[in-house]
């Protein structure tokens, strides 16, 4: 486990995952066991969304992949690079066409073993600030590999109407509730805040959209997304891929309100 301590505020990554973000005695992320998701935060990586229907193939220019719901960046484990008392780096490092276990197997996938026919290096770091969680994404690998990323932090809800506030307009817990599994969309957004017991912001750069997630009243995922995988049949997932330019830089800043 990995802390990280400024003034009054803690934070605890454990392997990579951001399991803990403490501002005055008030956390404000989802723990694990409570109801709602097994994890609290995680990375959708090369892809997003799920490809069941599409028999777990997704189109790519080197021919089709094998990946699960959200891709394989997230079966894989992270390496701690370096660790500071405000600051950690950790990375996952992919070759090429390397079999990745999927945990979803055999349970609620036919697919074992999950593929990628591109090298990459993955970087997700933390800078905890005065007033804020900077979490920096750092994609490199092949030229044009094509990708899409979303960053899946969960928040703690501490209150029993919580509002999200997106584009000038007020999101409820039970529209987001509503829409079920498929998440509710936030297109052409970088900025959110959640307003609950305590108010927090989640700051974007480099994703461009939003989707919203929950199946309880104790949590809320609000994510980054580069693009809103239910836009397209799942067997057209590829449409929404962008290509890597050396590398890809991304940014969420987490910034509870004073």
């Amino acid at each position: 486990m990995v802390t990280l301590s400024v003034n009054n505020t803690t934070v605890k990554i454990d392997a990579g995952e951001l399991v803990g973000y403490e501002v005055n005695g008030h956390q404000f992320i989802h723990q694990k066991g409570s109801p709602g998701w097994g994890s609290a935060d995680t990375e959708m990586f090369p892809i997003i969304g799920p490809v069941n229907e599409a028999g777990f193939r997704v189109k790519t220019p080197k021919g089709e992949a094998v990946q699960d719901q959200h891709g394989l960046l997230r079966q894989m484990d992270y390496q701690l690079e370096h660790q500071t008392e405000t600051s950690a780096v950790f990375v996952k490092e992919y070759q090429s066409g390397t079999g990745v276990y999927n945990s979803k197997f055999p349970e609620k996938s036919t697919e074992e073993k999950l593929t990628w026919p591109y090298d990459f290096r993955f970087e997700k770091s933390f800078l905890l600030t005065d007033n804020s969680l900077e979490i920096h994404f750092k994609v490199s690998g092949e030229e044009a590999m094509p990708f899409m990323l979303g960053y899946h932090p969960a928040f703690k809800l501490h209150s029993k109407s919580p509002v999200i506030l997106a584009k000038g307009k007020e999101i409820s817990l039970d529209e987001v509730l509503a829409v079920g599994s498929r998440a509710l969309q936030v297109d052409d957004c970088t900025s959110i805040t959640l307003r609950d017991e305590k108010e927090i912001t989640i700051e974007t750069e480099g994703f461009g959209n939003f989707m919203c997630w929950t199946e309880v009243r104790n949590m809320v995922c609000i994510e980054p997304i580069t693009f809103y995988p239910y836009a397209v049949e799942q067997s057209n997932l590829h449409q929404g891929f962008q290509e890597l330019k050396d590398t890809a830089q991304f940014k969420v800043v987490l910034r509870p309100k004073s």
